[in-house]
């Protein structure tokens, strides 16, 4: 009797483990299939912002379809941010239907600079939400069934900040700062071994006030090094330096496109030669699209003029020890955020007005494209003539500093190239997060 009974109890477990490992499984088969066909709307993630959690939007928004590939989305979401004048950060979604869905919608959502990462993702969550609902209400991909659940939770109010909400104007708010924001930092490195050291101490204030026309920006830093390395003849190199600076930065609207800055800088920069550097600097800027677009589209053009005094550490190649010179620049920049990817490029050149010999020239691009199902390509690449460098200190260089890169060293130019390529394959509808072994060796 008692064999029997263990055997059917045995039986009984097996049989419950089973159900319990084959159930589920069977049961989220079955519903992806169907969430896939009739329920979710596909979304693509295109996210060009920093401290972007796909995995997070993942795990929080269930009910849509993440994919891997732009081709097989319902609705492209373009994601981008832009710093506000309190320190905190505008996040621009931008919905773009696919394929035979005609649909575009914009959704900004403003997070406070003393948010946490957690009330900032959260805010995020639901602002996509909002989106993609309304996207896929307009768009029937929601049965009436399921969409008075997933409204009551994107709408929650545990849901975060309403997304959506305007520039605040200077009229619309009774703020006892005025705008004025004041930011307090510092810090401390040390690192060494037996036979080095390195201690680096920082400190850093920033105050700026910003409003849709007015912005207004101070900054002062000051930074020490000391470096101790044992060589091998048994001696020890010892560099210890103290750099510091302020500057501060005007820029006035002068129209829907037309902004005019004006700029002071005062610092001292022993890797350029500098013991004290001064300067001036007025500017012109035109946006041919307008200022509210530049998280996504942006061309500008800009023109400025400055004067500088140099006073030097030691005296320079043209044999100064302190001059006063004129130069100007003209800068071009082009930014552009698409479904087919982005595209970057900035062309800068500057020359003395007294020798319009030493000149410097600069030129960037960058280019992000999906040039066909799965493949994308990544190209970078810079490249800068230098004729510009009166700094330079006619003593030269010691090896030391040659090799730790401690001082400015003399030359016609500079470049770097980078290019990748990627090809993307496998399974385009897996929106399953595991968070097992993320650190380290393991990712």
């Amino acid at each position: 009797m008692g064999t029997r009974f263990q055997a059917i109890a045995a039986t009984c477990a097996l049989s419950a483990l089973v159900a319990l490992t084959a159930r589920p499984a069977a049961g989220q088969a079955t519903g992806l299939a169907d969430s896939l066909q009739e329920i979710r709307p596909s979304v693509f993630l295109d996210c060009a912002t920093r401290g972007c959690r796909p995995e997070y939007f993942r795990t929080e928004i269930g009910w849509v379809n993440w994919v891997r590939l732009p081709d097989e989305a319902d609705v492209h979401l373009i994601l981008t941010s832009q710093a506000t004048g309190a320190g905190g950060r505008e996040y621009r979604l931008d919905f773009m239907g696919t394929g035979d869905f005609e649909y575009e919608e914009r959704v900004l959502h403003r997070a406070l600079p003393t948010a946490t990462d957690r009330e900032i993702l959260d805010g995020l969550v639901r602002a996509i939400g909002v989106g993609v609902l309304h996207f896929a209400t307009r768009n029937g991909l929601l049965p009436p069934s399921r969409f008075r659940e997933i409204a009551e939770s994107v709408l929650s109010p545990d849901a975060g900040t309403s997304p959506g909400v305007g520039v605040v104007g200077t009229a619309e708010v009774d703020d006892p700062w005025d705008f004025w924001v004041f930011r307090v930092g510092g810090g401390t490195d040390i690192q060494g071994e037996e036979t080095r050291r390195t201690v680096q101490l920082s400190g850093d204030l920033r105050a700026s006030r910003v409003t849709p026309e007015l912005k207004a920006i101070f900054r002062a830093n000051v930074d020490s090094d000391l470096r101790e390395i044992e060589l091998a003849d048994d001696s020890t190199f010892r560099d210890r330096r103290t750099d510091w600076g302020f500057s501060a930065l005007v820029a006035q609207s002068l129209a829907d496109r037309w902004s005019v800055g004006f700029r002071t800088d005062l610092r001292r920069s022993l890797r350029y030669n500098q013991s004290l550097r001064a300067e001036a600097t007025a500017a012109l800027e035109h946006s041919f699209f307008p200022y509210a677009e530049a998280t996504r589209r942006a061309l500008t053009i800009s023109y400025e003029i400055a004067a500088t005094y140099r006073q030097y550490v030691e005296q320079t190649i043209y044999s100064e020890l302190a001059e006063t010179r004129w130069e100007h620049s003209l800068e071009a920049e082009l930014a552009r955020r698409e479904k087919w990817g982005d595209i970057a490029i900035n062309v800068e050149g500057s020359h003395f007005l007294h020798d319009v010999e030493l000149y410097g020239l600069s030129c960037y691009g960058g280019l992000d494209f999906r040039i066909a199902r799965g493949v994308t390509i990544d190209l970078q690449a810079n490249i800068s003539w230098v004729n510009d460098q009166i700094y330079l200190s006619a003593e030269g260089l010691s090896d030391a500093e040659a090799l730790l890169d401690l001082q400015q060293q003399a030359q016609n130019f500079n470049y770097g190239i980078e290019a990748g390529l990627s090809f993307h394959f496998g399974s385009i509808f897996n929106n399953v997060v595991n968070n097992r072994f993320r650190r380290g060796r393991w990712r």
